[in-house]
């Protein structure tokens, strides 16, 4: 699993779940300020990532995040570590 895939996963999740153009949504796009993601969007953010892996993702990881990279960089290690992450990151 690659970052650029988690990138591609994450913004389809952006564009579908916040109506987000795909133009908006680039690596340095800070969640608030560019996105317009507020703390409740950031906790369903959260939420349909959940699926991507068996385990758990801790809201505590995502203390410091502000943009769309920093979202990857939290998520990739989560998704290189599951073994059938790559498989489902692509069919959802």
């Amino acid at each position: 699993m690659t970052k650029e895939l988690v990138f591609e996963k994450l913004k389809t999740i952006l564009m579908e779940e916040f109506e987000l153009e795909s133009d908006a949504v680039t690596p340095e796009a800070n969640l608030l300020t560019d996105l317009d993601l507020d703390s409740i969007d950031a906790v369903d953010l959260i939420v349909k990532m959940k699926p991507l892996l068996s385990g758990k993702i801790e809201s505590e990881q995502f203390k410091h995040v502000r943009t769309v990279q920093d979202v990857v960089e939290v998520l990739y290690p989560l998704v290189k570590a599951e073994a059938a992450g790559p498989a489902r990151l692509i069919e959802s």
